[in-house]
């Protein structure tokens, strides 16, 4: 690691808290080398200390560190197992739910997530939190308001449902935003909380060290109910499960035990 990039490291750690040794280094710093050279900086010293007195800058700095790449029913064939295996497995004789979906995004899986949920149960029996470390991303899914291209493989029957198009965009219906409640959070440093049925984290822990997932992995066991899921993205199969307290109930399905 250069001692530029190592400085910087430092530097981000102490005025944000996020640590980003905990993130692939080639990944994330061909990232922000791009990023700092389109706005003409020619090095991470540099660059840092635009971040450190302008807010805008460091906004937008926390915005392209983090990957705000989502859609609704992403990865389909996942979702139909999540919804004809797991969930009818995970509510049977349940009256509630407690549903998180970490780093979320911008919204499109924790929205997924309830309407898939009420169609077993009533959304006003339980919870389903989302949490992302971007705060604009957080804010647009807040909005609830969507390009085409992030229904795309949503059924017609439920886009009809829970949707109104105004011109080229797809606004969610109030009731289905109401269900989900959003927070701030750092994946890496925050507390979790706890007795959650089922966790999906999709898509993220490709980019962190096998140290931060290691630590992830254990954390996310810990905030489960026993025989509680964990839902984990396409590229994100877990190896060896039962190190973590774990055992595989389908393909990027994990249940504790």
């Amino acid at each position: 690691m250069s001692t530029d990039y190592s400085e910087f490291i430092q530097a981000i750690k102490r005025k944000t808290g996020i640590d980003l040794s905990l993130y692939k280094e080639a990944q994330m710093k061909r990232r922000l080398t791009a990023l700092y050279e389109k706005k003409g900086y020619v090095s991470f010293q540099e660059f840092f200390c635009t971040l450190n007195r302008d807010k805008e800058e460091m906004e937008e700095f926390l915005d392209r560190m983090t990957i705000n790449v989502s859609e609704f029913y992403r990865n389909y064939k996942r979702w139909e197992v999540l919804e004809t295996k797991i969930l009818p497995r995970i509510l049977e004789g349940s009256t509630s739910f407690k549903v998180w979906s970490a780093a979320c995004s911008t919204g499109e899986e924790p929205y997924t997530l309830s309407m898939m949920l009420s169609k077993y149960i009533p959304l006003t029996k339980g919870s389903i939190t989302a949490t992302d470390i971007d705060k604009n991303a957080l804010q647009r899914a807040m909005n609830g308001v969507y390009p085409e291209r992030s229904l795309s493989e949503i059924p017609e029957e439920m886009k009809k449902y829970n949707f109104t198009q105004e011109g080229p965009l797809f606004k969610l219906k109030d009731e289905v935003k109401r269900t989900v409640t959003f927070k701030q959070q750092n994946l890496l440093s925050d507390p979790f909380e706890g007795k959650y049925d089922l966790i999906v984290c999709r898509n993220v822990l490709i980019y962190f060290t096998e140290e931060a997932k290691n630590i992830l992995y254990k954390k996310f066991n810990d905030s489960l109910k026993p025989g509680g899921v964990l839902f984990v993205g396409s590229t994100e199969q877990i190896f060896n499960p039962l190190q973590y307290g774990f055992e595989t109930e389908d393909t990027f399905f994990y249940k504790k035990i």
